[in-house]
């Protein structure tokens, strides 16, 4: 069973914002960072990288929801240019929703086991992603998404 990251999406609103700054990044660096991917760099680096490299992912929680997950590619630990120890996710582009549900807020990220991680909204996702943010996320609160 895979092992999952979760970590905060500090100042995104929506799933659509994040899927807009992926892509602006990915423009951005292009194929110099991680060709076909997504990177998002971290202070520390995971120890049980192994685990999540075998089918893991990194959910989002954006504005107190777990909304959705990037599959892990790659963690890859470097040093920056301060010679400060730092880890990069190698994320793949596509953002996926899932079942959405509260999370508190945490510093850093955490780990999630697999029989814990939310479902992918699969087809439900189009109907679900149409709906305007603010009534999703009160749907949510009643329990009816």
């Amino acid at each position: 069973m895979p092992l999952h990251l979760i970590k905060l999406c500090v100042g995104i609103d929506t799933i659509g914002e994040l899927e807009d700054w992926v892509a602006e990044k990915r423009r951005r660096l292009g194929s110099r960072v991680a060709p076909d991917g997504h990177v998002h760099v971290t202070r520390m680096a995971p120890k049980r990288a192994e685990e999540l490299l075998d089918g893991g992912s990194l959910y989002w929680v954006i504005k107190g929801q777990l909304s959705c997950r990037q599959s892990l590619r790659a963690v890859e630990t470097f040093t920056d240019g301060e010679g400060i120890g730092r880890c990069r996710l190698v994320l793949h582009p596509a953002v996926v929703p899932v079942a959405p549900r509260p999370c508190r807020p945490f510093q850093g990220w955490r780990y999630l086991e697999a029989d814990a991680a939310p479902a992918d909204l699969g087809s439900a996702a189009a109907a679900v992603g149409a709906l305007p943010e603010n009534l999703r996320r009160e749907l949510v609160e009643l329990g009816l998404l």
